[in-house]
C-alpha cells in the first residue's frame, strides 16, 4: 500500500510539474505561433491594399469582390503621365489687353503593368482571396461608398478572425487574444485593414509587423 502511495504521489508531482511547465511555457509558444500567423495574415493584407489603391487609381472607387480585384491586376495598366507649368497670352476683353494665362500640361508617356509593378514576377496575387496557413478559409472583403464632410467617399475593408488562425491553440489563451487592448498588439478580434465607416486604408495591427518588411 505504501508503494501504491509513493506512486501515486509521483505521478501527482510529475502532472503537477508538468502545469506549472505549461503555464510558463504555453504563452510564450502562442506568442511565437501567434505572431508568425498574424504576420503572414498582415503580409496579404498589405497586398489587398496595395491592389485596391491602385484599382481605385485606374477606376475612380474600390473593387467590391476579388475576382474583379485580381483579374485588374492581371490585366490592368498605369498611364504614366508628366506634367509642367506653362503660360500664354490671352486677350481680355475688360482691359482690352493680353494678359498672361497660367497653364498646367500632362503629357502622357506611356502605360505600366499594374501587375509588373506591385509583384513583378510573384503570382502571390492570384490567391489574395486565401487565408494563409488555413485551407479552405477565404478573407472577408467589402467596398462601399460613404458620406463625408458632404464628399462621397470611396472606401473598403478587408479583414481576418483571429479565432480562425488560431483555431488550434488554447481556447483560454486565443479568448484572452481576442480581448487585446493594446498599442503593442492587434486589437479586437480580426486583423483588419481599411475601413467601412471611415475613409482609411490603415490597418489595426503594431508597427512590429511594418518592421518585419524592413527587415
Amino acid at each position: 500500500m505504501k508503494t501504491i502511495i509513493q506512486i501515486v504521489l509521483w505521478i501527482g508531482c510529475i502532472f503537477l510539474g508538468y502545469l506549472i511547465y505549461n503555464s510558463i511555457t504555453g504563452p510564450i509558444e502562442f506568442k511565437k505561433v501567434k505572431q508568425e500567423r498574424f504576420g503572414k495574415v498582415v503580409a496579404k493584407l498589405k497586398d489587398i491594399r496595395n491592389s485596391q489603391e491602385a484599382y481605385k487609381t485606374v477606376n475612380g472607387r474600390y473593387a467590391g469582390n476579388f475576382n474583379s480585384l485580381i483579374k485588374f491586376v492581371d490585366t490592368g495598366k498605369y498611364v504614366i503621365t508628366t506634367q509642367k507649368d506653362s503660360s500664354f497670352m490671352r486677350y481680355d476683353k475688360t482691359y482690352q489687353i493680353d494678359l498672361q494665362k497660367d497653364t498646367v500640361i500632362i503629357d502622357t508617356l506611356g502605360f505600366v503593368s499594374v501587375k509588373d509593378s506591385l509583384f513583378k514576377k510573384d503570382t502571390r496575387y492570384k490567391n489574395l482571396m486565401d487565408v494563409p496557413g488555413v485551407s479552405g478559409e477565404k478573407i472577408t472583403m467589402k467596398a462601399s461608398v460613404i458620406e463625408k464632410s458632404g464628399y462621397r467617399a470611396p472606401v473598403f475593408e478587408a479583414k481576418v478572425s483571429k479565432s480562425i488562425l488560431l483555431a488550434d491553440q488554447p481556447k483560454d489563451l486565443v479568448s484572452r487574444e481576442n480581448a487585446q487592448i493594446s498599442v503593442e498588439e492587434v486589437n479586437g478580434s480580426e486583423i483588419i485593414v481599411g475601413s467601412l465607416q471611415e475613409v482609411s486604408t490603415s490597418g489595426n495591427w503594431p508597427p512590429i509587423y511594418d518592421k518585419k518588411d524592413d527587415q
